[in-house]
Order: structure tokens, then C-alpha cells, then sequence
């Protein structure tokens, strides 16, 4: 998907795209190859690679929209690292839970971290500025789950292993600070706007 930037401009083209899809579908494939070559402990039945299938094309097309937002470095690092850090929170969820297992109620709370992120995006319509604010909410909302978790009683290292995933959103948060004003004067917009 191509926009243009300005009035008569050439559309911007995505450079990324190919090896991203390619590397979700190379994802996709390896549980596949692990099965055929006989690892121990990978058995994935057709309901797993629809999952895996469904929650990387929903990863690509999210990139694929900060790619047509935006076609700044710092946004689309940003972007590319909101969508990595939120598919990395559901897999780990569904695959063996952030907090105790894949099925430990606690682990709901995480996708109260996933629309902090989302609805913050929306709100700041995809503009670099709102987008820095969605990710730093959402990297408190990660500490607050952390948080909670530690109040539950899980264990320490499992409590500081979950903290961690504020890192990414932190990081996406800067993105889009550096991002703001090179997205600014893309679109010839002055500064005080």
C-alpha cells in the first residue's frame, strides 16, 4: 500500500515489505519443519497454524498501516516495534502465560496493556505525538500488571520477566518522540502546529 506524501509527490513504497511477510510466512513454517524433522515437544495441530497464521497477518497488516501513515524511519521503528512488542505479548500469553500458565485468569490483565496501546493510537490518530503518549501509557499499564502480579504472589523472576516488556514500549515511545519532528517537516507543517 502506497501514499503519497505531498501534492505531486511520488508515492512512498514499503522496502520492508517483502522480507516482513516473507519472515512471518518462514515463521509459520518452522513448527512444520520441527514436526517433520521430529523435535521433541513441537506438535502442532491445523487450529495452531490458523492461530499463528491469523496473528501474524494481523502483525504485518498493523505494520503495513504504520508504513502508510508514516514513511519516516523513527515512526515506522516505532510502529514496527509497538506491533512486535504487542504480537510478542499475545503469543506469550496463549503459548504459556505471562503470569503462571496459558490459563491463569491474572493473565487477562495483559490485554488491558494491549488496548492501552490500541485505543492511545487511535485517540492520537496515528500522529507521532499521540502514538509516543499511547506507547508510554502502555508501558505503564505493563508496570502496573507487573505489579499486580508481584501483589498476587507470583514469583519474583517471573514478576521481573513480564516488567520487562515496558522496555519495548518505552523504546516505541522515544521512536515516536524522535519521530514528530521529521514527520512535521515531511509535510512542510510548521513547528507550532
Amino acid at each position: 500500500m502506497t501514499r503519497t506524501t505531498a501534492a505531486g509527490a511520488a508515492p512512498r513504497r514499503n522496502s520492508l515489505r517483502p522480507w516482513m511477510w516473507g519472515g512471518a510466512a518462514c515463521l509459520l513454517l518452522l513448527p512444520a519443519l520441527a514436526m517433520q524433522l521430529g523435535a521433541p515437544g513441537v506438535v502442532w495441530t491445523a487450529e495452531d497454524f490458523v492461530a499463528m497464521g491469523l496473528m501474524l497477518a494481523v502483525a504485518c497488516g498493523l505494520y503495513e498501516l504504520g508504513a502508510w501513515l508514516d514513511g519516516g524511519f523513527a515512526f515506522r521503528a516505532g510502529f514496527g516495534l509497538a506491533v512486535l512488542t504487542a504480537f510478542l505479548t499475545v503469543w506469550v500469553n496463549v503459548a504459556v502465560g505471562m503470569l503462571g500458565d496459558e490459563g491463569n485468569p491474572a493473565n487477562m490483565m495483559f490485554a488491558g496493556v494491549l488496548a492501552t496501546a490500541a485505543l492511545g493510537a487511535i485517540l492520537g490518530r496515528g500522529r507521532a505525538p499521540g502514538m509516543s503518549w499511547a506507547m508510554f501509557a502502555a508501558a505503564c499499564a505493563q508496570l502496573m500488571a507487573a505489579g499486580a502480579g508481584l501483589a498476587m504472589g507470583f514469583a519474583a523472576l517471573e514478576v521481573s520477566l513480564t516488567a520487562c516488556f515496558a522496555l519495548p514500549w518505552l523504546a516505541a515511545g522515544l521512536l515516536f518522540l524522535w519521530a514528530k519532528p521529521a514527520a512535521q517537516s515531511a509535510s512542510g507543517a510548521p513547528s507550532g502546529k
